[in-house]
């Protein structure tokens, strides 16, 4: 059984921004858009819907229009936002259960920097340990692992990028 070799996209070789301040800039300021759409759906409806799709399209075209962002920089923005996105629903949901198992006089600990705490080690402690499973469930199993969404955004990206004319007309 021949096995296929996976193809990127972008070649290795190719000189392209990817990891610039505008891309960080923009993920940010997306993920905290959609976080907070994340929080409040969380509380009011008790689910979140995830935003990467959303994120990608706009990362595609306001980064293409206004900041002139390639497909590695729209792939830092989405991914940013989305894991931003991702960090407000864990906290969400996570420390209303703290508060409902504490005692009454552990609720004075409770306040914004314990939460932006436990958020940063939360998003860190994520982070840290996909880095070595990356390899192993995203490089090696590409073929045999199904990643919808993933897939999803990665065409939403390979899209606006073979179509350079996609805001052509603007909004």
């Amino acid at each position: 059984m021949s096995e296929k070799k996976f193809q990127p996209f972008v070649s290795p070789e190719t000189q392209m921004k990817e990891f610039t301040f505008k891309a960080l800039l923009m993920g940010s300021i997306f993920g905290v858009l959609f976080g907070a759409s994340t929080v409040y759906l969380a509380l009011k409806a008790g689910l979140t819907v995830s935003a990467s799709i959303p994120i990608a399209v706009l990362a595609i075209t306001l980064g293409r229009k206004l900041f002139r962002t390639t497909i590695l920089e729209n792939n830092i923005i989405q991914t940013t936002g989305s894991a931003s996105e991702s960090i407000a629903a864990g906290v969400v949901f996570t420390l209303p259960g703290f508060l409902f198992l504490s005692t009454a006089d552990a609720a004075n600990y409770f306040d914004y920097a314990v939460i932006f705490i436990l958020a940063v080690f939360g998003g860190l402690l994520g982070t840290l340990m996909m880095i070595p499973l990356r390899r192993a469930l995203i490089v090696k199993e590409h073929e045999t692992l199904p990643y919808p969404e993933g897939t999803a955004c990665a065409s939403v990206l390979k899209a606006g990028e073979k179509r350079r004319t996609f805001c052509k007309n603007g909004f």
